[in-house]
């Protein structure tokens, strides 16, 4: 996450489709050759209809069906997260396959315990209904295995990664290693892919276009806004890889993941949107929607979504 001291069920099956809307914002994010350009038209997200009423965690408005959902959520320390109220309600309504958490601030050997509630059993960083092929730790590099950010799970279609990338801290004190870590494991998810399909889904501590943050003008120096991040991710999306989100709500705005916990930030929707689910090219036929849960509160993250269509 930026420094904070800037400002700033298994589920139904969906159904339904929403009412196409004109879109007339120019679109610059770079898209799939292979995207399909169903729902692209339309700019209202399954949130925007529920605004006044209850989250639809099942999901019944989606584009096209769906059968697999993967939940995402930095829970900025899990130890103070599972004392909210809020966050074992939200795993068992949204009730994902696959559930991926960042940013645990744990140690492992004092993690909690492991839970079961209605199926969703909680371990440690990654926990999943359906049994992963294997799981692994890290990308393989020293210099990068030893802070714990990524996990890797193969199922049968697709590699699933969660990650927390590392921030380039105040004052920009370590770009640099961002930027090797950046290129390092953008290396690391092209072998992946070279296999099978990916899933990259985490805080990626970056808003990669000034339309994913509210102040981008006064944040060009700011960690997670430098051109250099910027770019970064943008050479990612170039190797074959797709921003869901935008992909589904190319113009969308106002669109966050994270708030400072100052100067009322929430309240006032000064955000940024740096959490993320990146899929391979090949992927996007299967994609139903990409969401971001903004009313889901436990954390100065709330949880974003992604739904398969497997």
């Amino acid at each position: 996450m930026p420094p904070k001291k800037n400002k700033e069920s298994e589920g139904s099956k969906g159904k339904g489709k929403r009412p196409a809307k004109k879109n007339t914002a120019d679109d610059s994010e770079p898209k799939s050759k292979k995207a399909k350009n169903t729902s692209v038209e339309s700019e209202e997200s399954v949130e925007d209809e529920e605004e006044a009423g209850e989250i639809d965690y099942a999901c019944t408005t989606t584009c096209k069906k769906w059968n697999f959902k993967i939940s995402s959520w930095n829970v900025n320390g899990i130890r103070a997260w599972l004392k909210h109220g809020s966050t074992l309600a939200y795993m068992k309504k949204e009730d994902a396959d696959v559930f991926c958490i960042q940013e645990t601030k744990c140690p492992e050997k004092e993690l909690p315990k492991a839970r079961n509630t209605d199926r969703i059993l909680l371990i440690s960083r990654l926990c999943s209904k359906v049994k992963p092929l294997n799981v692994s730790y890290g990308i393989g590099i020293a210099a990068h295995d030893n802070e714990g950010r990524v996990i890797t799970a193969e199922f049968e279609d697709f590699y699933l990664v969660t990650a927390y990338i590392p921030n380039s801290g105040r004052g920009l004190e370590r770009l640099d290693y961002r930027q090797g870590w950046d290129k390092d494991f953008r290396q690391y998810l092209k072998e992946l892919d070279n296999k099978k399909p990916v899933v990259l889904c985490g805080d990626l501590n970056v808003a990669h276009k000034e339309i994913d943050l509210a102040n981008p003008k006064t944040n060009k120096k700011t960690a997670g806004f430098t051109k250099e991040e910027r770019q970064d991710f943008t050479e990612l999306l170039e190797e074959g890889f797709v921003d869901s989100f935008r992909h589904f709500y190319p113009n969308k705005t106002k669109q966050y993941s994270f708030w400072s916990y100052m100067r009322n930030s929430r309240a006032k929707n000064v955000g940024w949107r740096l959490d993320y689910f990146v899929v391979s090219e090949r992927l996007v036929p299967k994609l139903s929607d990409s969401l971001i849960r903004m009313r889901v509160t436990g954390s100065d993250h709330c949880p974003v979504v992604l739904l398969l269509a497997l």
